[in-house]
């Protein structure tokens, strides 16, 4: 049964596909379950454990994982378990009903049957990178590329597992090997393999006398080449890589995603290096969550594949001005698609390969990815240099881009907080670059559309052993009548509290779900959550649509979630002051202190006025 369609998949499809999908049938094929009771049980397959907590429901047709907050049903399990978009798991449990979904030629690049061509380069790199680490460990001409390896602190089982190989010197030995093969040489040419010369009909290999790092995209298949020279005597190039093909292209490749891709699921957290070697040197010392852009900028394409498997990100890039630059752009598009992110700073100019080398693995990771700074304390960092603060100048150029970060995108703790050393550094006072800050962010308010955010900010990580406090419980209770009931949502857009929540990943689905609602116009947590593009978010709803409530006290049940989360804001603010007026009292500043003060008290009446 072929299904032929262009552009988005019908919701009548979408119900079918999902209805006929036994949900303990699909995950049975991802991993054992056994049944106990009306319910069955296995090892959650998205975070380590020992005692089984994940469960899925045959009546209810959901799964949900008590230990790390997991949920979804069939369609989102599928998502999740293969890091794929929406569209790709319908059609993935389509397929498995026996429905052949055709979507056209409108399908993405990356979301479209490869063809035969195409499939015929991968099986030339395949050959390709066997016959390189053939080289490398058996014969002869292998020898001191294999022992510049080891020396370099690559052991053999690094060197197998990412089948690192020599190319020969020789002009066209792999060309020849091709030829034999059956390969057609002009389509090989057209991978990348090899070179056609100029008005001839010959061909010659690209890469020769290189230690040769096979390139796979995000399912294992050898895509393409990085080749390093032994020695370099200036007249080449120590990096040699293959040029972009029908099926490598640098925007859409993450080196080491197919490897890293468990490891930053258990880990809820990716670090990204700019170079494969950095990635490699990290692997040798245990570091396994680690990816690497090929030789480009991150791209929009990048963000897309990583935020299907984690919302925390840190940038670890070389420690030079040009890695410093890199990384700041790389935070700001990162930043920009709500991931949180944090830097890791490298020391004395080193990237990470020379870093590992020099101080060892476990200094990596005590020194450096254990001690990152948070988006904006890299970003101070980075507008501070080159920057003479005797000059006016270069102190309100400085003030002006620090402020631009804090607009919008920070708590107020961090606002007071920087904005405090913003001042010790510039000796401008608070009262001033705040009235800056105000300005700053009103006109931003002004020029700028309000935007869905695509990801979250911060998300807590559910634990079985951990008690929900007051306000948790009270978000988890307004979110679940606001799922199962439109009403309440349009009840608390008309009403004075326009952001309900206090917690940015809450904020993030509530944002959603009123999109969700003026597009569907009726309660469905079951397809609401499918098209939540984050599995972070999907745990939220899917913990509220299975939370406790009773309808019949609905609003009761909400003045007092809204009551308590009124209460949780003050008592932050509360928090907040008292520890700047500690802070005061520390630069003996007895006057801020003692208005500090008044202010907690009046803060505290209003409280118990609640």
């Amino acid at each position: 049964m072929v299904i032929q369609l262009t552009g988005k998949i019908p919701e009548e499809l979408i119900e079918q596909i999902r209805t006929q999908s036994d949900i303990v049938d699909v995950i049975s094929e991802y991993m054992q379950l056994t049944k106990r009771g009306r319910n069955w049980f296995g090892l959650c397959p998205f975070h380590g454990e020992q005692t089984p907590s994940f469960s899925v429901s045959t009546d209810k047709q959901i799964f949900h994982c008590f230990g790390c907050g997991a949920g979804g049903n069939a369609i989102t399990f599928v998502m999740d378990i293969e890091g794929i978009a929406f569209p790709d798991a319908v059609i993935k449990l389509a397929e498995r009903l026996g429905m052949a979904i055709d979507m056209g030629p409108t399908l993405p690049q990356t979301e479209r049957k490869i063809s035969k061509a195409e499939e015929r380069m991968k099986e030339a790199h395949t050959f390709a990178a066997d016959f390189f680490h053939h080289l490398l460990l058996n014969t002869e001409d292998g020898e001191e590329p294999l022992k510049y390896l080891l020396e370099r602190g690559f052991t053999r089982e690094l060197i197998e597992s990412n089948t690192i190989g020599w190319s020969l010197p020789s002009f066209d030995a792999l060309t020849i090997l091709l030829e034999r093969k059956g390969y057609h040489l002009q389509e090989m040419a057209d991978s990348g393999l090899i070179i056609k010369r100029d008005g001839e009909e010959r061909y010659f290999d690209r890469f020769r006398g290189r230690i040769m790092f096979p390139i796979r995209d995000e399912n294992g298949k050898i895509i393409a080449f990085s080749g390093r020279i032994l020695s370099s005597t200036g007249e080449e190039a120590k990096y040699l890589n293959s040029p972009e093909s029908p099926i490598f292209q640098k925007s859409e490749v993450l080196y080491n995603l197919d490897k890293a891709r468990t490891s930053i699921r258990k880990n809820r957290h990716v670090i990204l290096m700019e170079g494969f070697m950095d990635v490699l040197a990290a692997n040798s010392v245990g570091i396994t969550n680690t990816v690497a852009t090929m030789g480009t900028a991150l791209t929009n394409q990048h963000i897309t594949k990583l935020k299907r498997l984690v919302e925390q990100i840190t940038i670890c890039y070389d420690g030079d001005n040009a890695g410093f630059d890199a990384a700041k752009r790389a935070a700001l598009l990162l930043q920009t698609e709500r991931m949180k992110v944090d830097i890791a700073v490298l020391p004395d100019r080193l990237d990470p390969d020379e870093y590992i080398r020099t101080f060892g693995g476990q200094a990596f990771q005590e020194q450096v990815l254990e001690n990152p700074h948070t988006y904006i304390a890299f970003m101070m960092m980075h507008a501070r240099r080159n920057k003479n603060f005797q000059f006016e100048n270069d102190t309100l150029q400085y003030i002006q881009e620090v402020l631009e970060q804090l607009a919008g995108r920070s708590s107020p703790v961090e606002r007071d907080l920087y904005i405090r050393q913003l001042s010790n550094e510039t000796n401008i006072s608070e009262e001033a670059i705040y009235a800056q800050f105000r300005k700053l962010e009103a006109e931003q308010v002004r020029s700028t559309k309000v935007a869905m955010p695509t990801q979250i900010s911060t998300m807590p990580i559910v634990q079985q052993h951990r008690p929900m406090d007051a306000a948790e419980r009270a978000e988890r209770l307004l979110l679940a009548h606001m799922l199962h009931n439109i009403d309440i949502v349009d009840k608390v857009l008309r009403s004075e509290q326009k952001e309900p929540f206090v917690r940015d990943a809450y904020m993030a689905v509530f944002v959603r779900l009123i999109g969700f609602y003026e597009e569907y116009g009726h309660p469905d947590y079951q397809r609401f959550v499918e098209i939540l593009d984050d599995a972070e978010l999907r745990k939220i709803v899917m913990e509220a649509a299975l939370a406790e409530r009773d309808p019949d006290q609905a609003e009761a049940e909400i003045a007092d979630s809204m009551r308590q989360l009124q209460k949780y804001r003050i008592e932050q603010e509360i928090q907040q002051k008292m520890h700047e007026s500690k802070e005061a009292e520390k630069m003996h500043e007895y006057a801020r202190a003692l208005e500090i003060a008044q202010q907690i008290i009046h803060l505290r009446k209003s409280l118990s006025a609640i």
